[in-house]
């Protein structure tokens, strides 16, 4: 079961990001405040769900939640700053989209900037132990999910349909026979041969 709060104040945001892993495609990033009152026997950290649950999740979120936004960082921006300050950024540009300003931000995992000056927790696999975190996490995977569907018309190639950027075996062959496109990450290692020297 998880928790519903962590600071006790009722303007709590849970945020989460989606994609740092890939090796193409935007981060993107979600920001969560629900009603303390708000439960779901579903909701899950988004690893955790189906995509179904996850899509039949995200508008019973999206109309429960006193505020929430998503936030992209496209992958250019991801090659400048790098992956790690992509994901604080888009959780910093969800929260700055939110339209009441939350008290207190909790955030998955053990990195994050202070926000303006509202106080922050990391919480480690927060995904999986505060609602809010949990409905950031899916909000943020279903819409980069879509995105990643979409390009995947114009790059059939590369199954992102299905493997949604993510170094798989399939993505990686694509990679070797196509090469890149404009929407993979220039600065990740796209090929494990990238790492061999040519002596």
């Amino acid at each position: 079961m998880l928790a519903i709060n962590f600071s006790g104040f009722s303007l709590e945001v849970g945020t989460d990001e989606a994609g740092r892993g890939c090796l193409a495609g935007p981060v993107v990033a979600a920001a969560v405040i629900l009603p303390v009152d708000f439960s779901h026997p579903f909701l899950n950290d988004s690893k955790q769900l189906s995509e179904k649950k996850r899509l039949d999740l995200r508008p019973i979120i999206e109309e429960n939640a006193i505020a929430f936004a998503v936030s992209f960082v496209m992958q250019q921006e991801v090659d400048e700053i790098n992956v790690l300050q992509a994901s604080i950024t888009a959780m910093h540009r969800a929260i700055d989209a939110l339209k009441i300003s939350p008290e207190f931000i909790i955030v998955d995992g053990n990195k994050f900037r202070k926000y303006q000056q509202i106080p922050h927790q990391t919480i480690v696999k927060g995904d999986s132990k505060y609602r809010s975190i949990a409905a950031a996490s899916i909000l943020a995977k279903t819409y980069r999910d879509d995105y990643m569907e979409k390009i995947h018309q114009e790059f059939p190639n590369y199954f992102w349909d299905k493997n949604k950027g993510y170094p798989t075996v399939e993505h990686r062959n694509a990679i070797r026979e196509f090469g890149a496109t404009i929407h993979h990450r220039k600065t990740f290692k796209l090929l494990p041969e990238q790492l061999k020297l040519e002596l």
